[in-house]
């Protein structure tokens, strides 16, 4: 997908017209972090999302995110493909499964059985955590997007 020039007469610059909103998103997100999802994982879920999602801005902003937080190339290069590689844990193949389930809503899951293989690698409190997270970088990536 190429990246889309961001700067036409058309775009709303949000950090004017919304840093309130932006603010207390920004809240919010500190709230999330604290809640016990590893940062590897916590990138990863970001990352995912923004690539299901068309972002380019998020996509490039999480890749380094990851990267700096001492993701490798690797595993970032095969994100895309998860369900095809042994690169990842099957915790976070549980995670990955469930951020593709929350962010395609056009699709239908089965969501009891994705919440189902959840349990057996997080806790209510870890899935409630996870599920806050898909919730908001689908909503950033929607801010983002708007402006594509």
């Amino acid at each position: 997908m190429k990246e889309r020039n961001v700067t036409s007469a058309n775009t709303i610059n949000y950090l004017e017209e919304s840093a309130d909103v932006l603010g207390a998103l920004e809240n919010v997100e500190g709230v999330i972090a604290k809640r016990g999802i590893e940062p590897s994982l916590h990138h990863l879920v970001l990352l995912r999302a923004s690539q299901i999602n068309g972002c380019a801005f998020c996509v490039r902003m999480h890749t380094s995110d990851a990267r700096e937080a001492g993701e490798t190339d690797r595993r970032l290069d095969h994100l895309i493909v998860w369900k095809c590689v042994n690169d990842f844990t099957a915790r976070e193949k549980a995670a990955f499964a469930w951020t593709e389930a929350l962010t395609e809503l056009h699709k239908v899951p089965d969501l009891d059985a994705l919440r189902g293989e959840l349990k057996k690698h997080f806790s209510e409190h870890e899935i409630a955590s996870l599920t806050s997270i898909v919730a908001m970088i689908n909503l950033w990536n929607r801010i983002q997007i708007s402006n594509h």
